[in-house]
């Protein structure tokens, strides 16, 4: 029993390794794909994604992301209990608990369906991208690998898609418009010009404009 318990620990611990390891470099390397972008892949036979580094963003995306998805990014750890108890007490708010970490954990490394264990592996991936990546690598991979339309992945296809223009030219209200497909947007467009969409942009917009002056986007500005 003694020889089977040494056994599993090394295993477990070669793994923990090497997920670790993986992580780190992420932190310099750019994901390649992502199991929803392979899935959309196998079923419409390609993908729209073009990788931008964060610098070459529009600032107004970025603010718009964290405005619509997570106004507390650049303050917590990985888990906005403030978020999460405020989404459990009232349910017709837009977003959820999950924090843009918890998102990038869950994009990056897991799969979509729900799950107690793939809850439990996104927390265990929150945690060592908080501990291994500033908040701009973060949100720079954020803005690259969410999903904005069919097979349409990132700010840079998504922004040639909607508006024809790159991610570096978009308007502040376009930024908005596009974070408030988020996260449905395979049901929402950013230029379907709905009343929701029309709503909830302008929200995103003062939020974005509201968390760059008050210093909550001091972390990735």
């Amino acid at each position: 029993m003694s020889r089977l318990k040494r056994r599993l620990w090394r295993f477990v611990s070669f793994a923990l390794a090497v997920l670790l390891g993986v992580v780190l470099l992420m932190r310099w390397i750019n994901p390649p794909i992502t199991w929803l972008m392979a899935s959309e892949w196998r079923r419409l036979g390609t993908v729209e994604r073009e990788w931008l580094a964060l610098g070459e963003m529009a600032p107004s995306l970025p603010l718009a992301a964290v405005a619509a998805e997570d106004a507390n990014f650049c303050r917590h750890a990985g888990f906005d209990m403030d978020g999460i108890l405020e989404a459990l007490a009232d349910t017709s708010r837009l977003r959820g608990g999950s924090t843009i970490s918890q998102q990038v954990a869950k994009n990056v490394f897991l799969w979509p369906e729900r799950s107690w264990l793939r809850k439990g592996m996104e927390a265990g991936f929150t945690v060592l991208i908080e501990l291994v990546w500033p908040k701009r690598r973060i949100i720079e991979i954020y803005l690259n690998v969410a999903e904005f339309d069919e097979g349409v992945f990132g700010v840079e296809a998504a922004s040639r898609r909607y508006f024809g223009v790159g991610a570096a030219a978009v308007t502040p209200m376009q930024a908005a418009r596009l974070m408030a497909v988020l996260p449905d947007p395979k049901r929402r467009s950013p230029v379907a010009g709905t009343r929701f969409i029309r709503e909830r942009g302008n929200a995103i917009a003062r939020g974005a404009e509201t968390i760059r002056v008050d210093g909550r986007a001091d972390c990735f500005l």
